[in-house]
């Protein structure tokens, strides 16, 4: 396994877990807001039971057993990269907590005590760092592991399996605290975090994949190539309905060419059909592009 280490990764797992570390406890902690998952959980835990059994501690202990448990699904690099990736974050809160010359006792170095702004910049900073995470090939968040795991088994989705654990979460939350005010705020600072993990893992500048069918397909393609100097893959098709030969073509722009990629379209066919959809990741043999 160790030959399959990339340095790169490990460097940028290393980001990951001080940026998540920075996001929570200057931001949530301080004003007693709770992360999303087993972060949340270890939040609220350490703050029921005595002060040694700190918040980086319920980190290590409560998502490494889910990490191992995943190990046979989820492969040992990627469970190295994900407990790794733990232990760097709960190294730094530990740091931030009870080493570095930093008062987040009581408010935030940053934000002082408005919940809005707290919970919105811990969400926003922590969801970069498990963005970054998931990124590099980690994860840092255990239930995520458990989603993958269990979801299919329940019928729902891996998205579900986390929304249904983190509003248990936070309703266990209101009730340990016998108020509703930091639980509704932490789901703000869940509505946050997740909006930037999906900037951060599908870029924040998605390409777009065009499909089309055209019974033009000699014209069309010399023109797209022409105008936008990029490869076009042509697959040979029949309609359903009408039995005639058409050519299915697909074709890759940023979302800046879609109006221009569209109006070339009708002018070399007008009875064209085209679907346009979200890619995250665009590949090729060289190279790798977001």
């Amino acid at each position: 396994m160790l030959k399959e280490l990339r340095p790169i990764n490990m460097v940028m797992l290393t980001v990951a877990g001080v940026v998540n570390a920075f996001g929570i406890t200057l931001f949530l902690t301080p004003v007693k807001l709770y992360d999303s998952g087993i972060s949340g959980t270890s939040m609220l835990i350490a703050e029921l039971t005595p002060k040694w059994l700190s918040l980086s501690v319920f980190l290590l202990l409560l998502n490494i057993p889910l990490f191992l448990y995943g190990l046979k699904k989820q492969g040992r690099l990627f469970t190295f990269y994900s407990v790794y990736t733990v232990g760097v974050y709960s190294l730094m809160a530990w740091l931030i907590t009870d080493v570095l010359p930093i008062d987040v006792r009581f408010a935030s170095p940053l934000a002082g005590t408005d919940l809005l702004l707290c919970a919105l910049f811990g969400g926003m900073i922590s969801g970069v760092g498990s963005g970054i995470a998931l990124r590099f090939g980690g994860a840092m968040d255990g239930i995520e592991v458990m989603a993958v795991i269990f979801a299919k088994k329940l019928g729902i989705t891996v998205g579900t399996f986390c929304m249904i654990y983190n509003v248990i979460l936070y309703v266990i939350c209101g009730i340990v605290i016998d108020s509703w005010i930091l639980p509704l705020y932490s789901i703000v600072t869940y509505g946050s975090a997740l909006k930037t993990v999906d900037f951060i893992v599908d870029g924040l500048d998605r390409a777009k994949g065009a499909i089309i069918i055209t019974s033009m397909p000699s014209e069309l393609t010399e023109r797209l190539s022409g105008e936008f100097g990029s490869g076009v893959t042509l697959i040979s098709a029949k309609g359903g309905y009408s039995n005639t030969e058409k050519t299915f073509i697909y074709f890759v722009v940023n979302r800046f060419q879609v109006t221009r990629l569209r109006n070339i379209i009708h002018e070399v066919d007008p009875a064209a059909y085209i679907t346009i959809t979200d890619v995250a990741d665009v590949f090729s043999a060289n190279h790798e592009s977001t």
